[in-house]
């Protein structure tokens, strides 16, 4: 492959981090000095456990120029190191990344603003950090300020911005002030779900543009739709790298989804904040036990336990049932009664519960995103394809007999026959 095409190359890359012993930290050229001074004095605490843990072992993948990658794996796999270590936050313990032009990143809240600086100054800081000129900056200003929807608040410290606020604006800053090469990690479920739709039309244009995108996603529709080629990551080390729709199939179909069910048996672990944690996700069959398999001519249930911390007005549990390629099915929320944002949850732990009739399901594999909210105020939480489940038929179609009927869905309609 010709050097002059490739925008990334990753070679033998490895990142080791110490369980248990003093952790790495990044610091400013301030802090290094102190601690510099300081180290001839400090007193180090001997016998403590100290475990080594490879979280990036022998990586190696090149990117070419305007190609868009979409990165996969469960939780733990590696992935935001690697794109913590392209975005030159942290360093490799081995190997080495070559960047062929400047890196936009948009990684975790917190990540790349100023805390003390308005969202108007963090974004003339950040073109400055990429080597834009001030005059530059100014023709990018109304394009940033008007998809990030957050006009009011521009002069306004970045510190009392709400998560979805930051995340709006880091993104609108990472897509706007044209690096030749955007990472993207899976931050963007912080937002609402109609900021996220434009935050990934957005992608796209940028990919038509020609430039490079790193795109980390649990959405397996959007890892899809956005890119040319998937990568793999399972336990630090690449499992697959090809196309995308070959990679995110192999995935899903040796399990690395859970299937049935998904707990969190340690609250702290657990999706969530300080008011909500999420304590399950259950797939179960029509005698309410925990299944991976549903038959298609039987009813079954989709199960959602989580814990209330602090009493909560106006939220609601549901999920997204898709199929196991990311297309969206529908949409289900627990917000039946009328004036269910008028009533209160007191805390405790609470299941919710959505019955899924018989005969609606076509036979195959679904995926389910399970998340909470108060609409128009805060994401709780979003678990995307947290949980796989297959639907199976032990009968017959209706259509010619076949195993299979077309379509995602093989609703059982009423029909009615008369001549005329």
């Amino acid at each position: 492959m010709p050097a002059d095409n490739i925008a990334i190359r990753v070679s033998h890359l490895c990142k080791q981090y110490k369980l248990g012993g003093p952790q790495e930290q990044y610091h400013t050229f301030r802090d290094a000095l102190i601690n510099s001074l300081k180290a001839p004095f400090k007193v180090y605490r001997k016998g403590l456990p100290v475990e080594r843990f490879w979280a990036l072992k022998d990586v190696s993948f090149d990117v070419e120029q305007g190609e868009v990658v979409g990165i996969i794996g469960r939780n733990g796999a590696g992935k935001s190191t690697l794109l913590k270590i392209l975005s030159r936050i942290t360093s490799p313990t081995e190997g080495s990344v070559e960047l062929h032009g400047r890196v936009g990143s948009l990684l975790e809240v917190g990540t790349g603003f100023h805390p003390e600086l308005t969202g108007r100054e963090n974004i003339y800081l950040s073109g400055s950090i990429l080597g834009m000129k001030r005059k530059e900056i100014d023709a990018k200003l109304d394009y940033i300020v008007k998809f990030s929807e957050i006009e009011k608040f521009l002069d306004t410290p970045v510190k009392r911005y709400s998560s979805g606020m930051y995340v709006r604006l880091a993104f609108s800053v990472a897509a706007h002030l044209e690096p030749e090469i955007l990472i993207i990690d899976e931050v963007l479920a912080v937002g609402d779900v109609a900021f996220q739709k434009k935050c990934l039309g957005k992608m796209g244009e940028v990919a038509n543009e020609g430039r490079t995108v790193l795109f980390v996603s649990h959405n397996m529709g959007a890892v899809n739709q956005l890119c040319d080629k998937g990568i793999w990551l399972d336990k630090g080390q690449i499992k697959m790298i090809g196309d995308t729709n070959d990679v995110i199939s192999t995935y899903l179909s040796v399990g690395d989804v859970e299937s049935g069910e998904h707990k969190w048996n340690n609250v702290k672990d657990a999706p969530g904040n300080e008011k909500i944690r999420l304590h399950a996700v259950r797939v179960l069959n029509p005698h309410y036990e925990v299944s991976s398999v549903v038959d298609m001519s039987s009813p079954f249930f989709i199960q959602i336990i989580y814990d209330i911390l602090i009493p909560c007005l106006g939220m609601r549990t549901g999920f997204w049932l898709l199929t196991y390629e990311g297309v969206l099915i529908f949409v289900s929320g627990d917000s039946v009664d009328p004036l269910w944002q008028n009533k209160k949850r007191e805390s405790g732990r609470y299941s919710s519960i959505c019955k899924i009739p018989e005969n609606f399901l076509n036979s195959g594999i679904y995926l389910i995103t399970v998340a909470a909210d108060i609409p128009g105020i805060e994401m709780l939480f979003k678990e995307e394809s947290i949980l796989k489940f297959s639907v199976e038929t032990s009968k017959p179609t209706l259509l010619d007999g076949f195993n299979r009927s077309p379509g995602i869905i093989c609703p059982q309609l009423q029909w009615n026959i008369s001549k005329i």
